[in-house]
């Protein structure tokens, strides 16, 4: 026989019931794990061992949970973890309901504490005199390139990289009115131009208005007359707007990249990402022998910027990130070598290669 509605419901209470008390069992040896840190003096966040779990979780998985949902739950379990075993807080660039503080939820789950800041100097600051135990900055979109405030950031700054987050930016039109009554859409520059085209042939009449941030333009929208805003999901739940249409940017590859920052980053995984940045001598083929200590190692170099050094003209500081830990053998040799080329280096952290 099948069984009924009652027998189903019953069989999930019981669930319920064990898994209650499994994730009190969890919490426990996560708050011993806490205590042992601290008595050591290591951080109590570890991306390394977060990644780790979250890997052999997604192995365990069989369905019909998705490993996205996996890993989404998962996340608020470390998260209230962390909580209980100190209370972290997280500095972002503010204000909240931007994709700033979407990106730090996503990493560090809803039991942390979080401040919004309203500057990425002001974010590494808090970190560097140890008011914030973890910063979250943006440092590049794949429409509109590198953020170069938060590079020049790390010329002068003892932070290191702990860990990143790969968002998809998905930005919505929110309003508490028809969509053939909107007059006027806010939101900021770089927003309205991600979405040029839809707002072209969806809303030709509506005048477009430029404001300090998304959630700023969600304000404005929740208190104006047929007006709009274009944001975040996030944005609509924290002004009681209603998503009237959702991913209206104009490429679907639209991601921004952030860094979590802090004062160590962790030990290797097995497939990790690093940052550095370095200086050339000041002589023909530098860069072009700098750079070809990679290939000979057979590092696979993702992304280099360059940004004048501020200090002299026309001297430059390159950013590179490559596929590798800073301590794996073959890094070491291709450091060891462009240490020959070069009157510095700084490694910025090495942290696990993954879009959480």
């Amino acid at each position: 026989m099948k069984p009924n509605l009652q027998t189903l419901r019953r069989q999930i209470d019981e669930i319920d019931r064990r898994l209650v008390r499994l994730l009190n069992e969890r919490t426990r040896r996560a708050l011993a794990i806490g205590q042992l840190k601290q008595a050591s003096g290591d951080e109590i966040y570890a991306p390394d061992r977060e990644e780790a779990v979250l890997q052999r979780v997604a192995r365990l998985n069989s369905g019909p949970l998705t490993e996205e949902s996996l890993r989404a739950i998962y996340r608020e379990i470390m998260s209230s973890a962390l909580a209980l075993e100190k209370p972290l807080l997280i500095a972002y660039l503010g204000p909240p309901g931007t994709y700033s503080h979407l990106a730090s939820v996503r990493k560090f789950g809803s039991s942390v504490r979080y401040q919004p800041l309203p500057g990425i100097a002001d974010v590494f600051q808090e970190v560097a005199k140890g008011r914030a135990d973890y910063g979250v900055v943006p440092i590049e979109n794949s429409t509109e390139g590198a953020v170069t405030h938060t590079y020049d950031m790390f010329v002068d700054s003892d932070l290191k990289i702990c860990a990143q987050i790969v968002l998809p930016i998905r930005h919505n039109l929110l309003a508490n009115c028809p969509r053939d009554q909107i007059q006027k859409v806010y939101s900021i520059a770089q927003v309205f131009a991600q979405c040029r085209q839809w707002l072209q042939v969806n809303l030709p009449q509506a005048e477009l208005i430029e404001v300090a941030s998304t959630t700023r333009a969600a304000e404005i929208a929740r208190n104006e007359p047929n007006a709009a805003a274009l944001a975040s999901s996030l944005a609509a739940e924290m002004y009681g707007l209603k998503i009237l249409e959702t991913d209206v940017q104009d490429s679907s590859a639209n991601v921004t990249r952030f860094l979590v920052i802090g004062r160590r980053y962790p030990g290797p995984t097995g497939n990790d990402k690093t940052s550095l940045m370095f200086a050339t001598q000041d002589r023909v083929g530098a860069l072009h022998d700098s750079l070809a200590a990679f290939k000979r190692h057979r590092i696979n170099l993702t992304k280099i910027e360059s940004r004048p050094s501020k200090k002299k003209a026309w001297e430059y500081y390159f950013f590179v990130d490559f596929i590798g830990h800073c301590e794996d053998a073959r890094v070491k040799k291709a450091l060891a070598e462009l240490a020959r080329h070069t009157i510095l280096i700084k490694i910025l952290g090495s942290y696990p290669n993954v879009n959480g």
